[in-house]
């Protein structure tokens, strides 16, 4: 059983309240936007961190995160990508990955909208925790918390960290 940190969109701010509703998670996920290379740090620190560059990051966020990830977690296979659109509205590219990698779990950030869904046609949960940094046009900061036991997804939690 894995526990399960998932923010994205930090945007160069990350708060302890973040890091405190993660304090029993056995792994932090970023979809990108880290901001700077410190935030990364400072989350890596904290816990075991995995994570995507977004298209804010600089080179040096670049050069340490790819812009996708495909990995076992217990016995789902997770794929991230910033950049992916939502069930069925994929862009092209995620659309191709999904079809090559058929993950259970796929996870995006970019939309600062919070989502979660599941879809029909690729037998593939989508999550995007939305965002929980300051920048952008969202009005409430949002993470989520879930469980990845065996080949289940289970115990997903919203956590709103309040306004922009």
């Amino acid at each position: 059983m894995r526990r399960i940190g998932l923010l994205s969109d930090t945007h160069h701010y990350i708060d302890d309240s973040i890091l405190l509703h993660f304090k029993n998670c056995d792994e932090i996920w970023h979809a990108g936007d880290f901001g700077s290379m410190e935030i990364a740090e400072k989350i890596g620190a904290y816990k075991p961190l995995r994570g995507v560059f977004g298209n804010i990051d600089d080179a040096k966020i670049r050069y340490n995160y790819p812009e996708q990830l495909i990995f076992n977690c217990e016995e789902i296979k997770v794929m991230i990508r910033h950049i992916g659109g939502y069930p069925p509205k994929y862009n092209l590219e995620t659309r191709k990955e999904i079809a090559i990698h058929q993950p259970q779990l796929f996870i995006s950030g970019h939309s600062h909208i919070l989502k979660i869904m599941y879809d029909d046609k690729q037998r593939c949960l989508h999550m995007n925790p939305g965002a929980a940094g300051k920048q952008g046009w969202h009005k409430m900061r949002t993470i989520i918390r879930f469980i990845i036991d065996e080949k289940e997804i289970k115990n997903c939690e919203v956590i709103e960290l309040g306004k922009r």
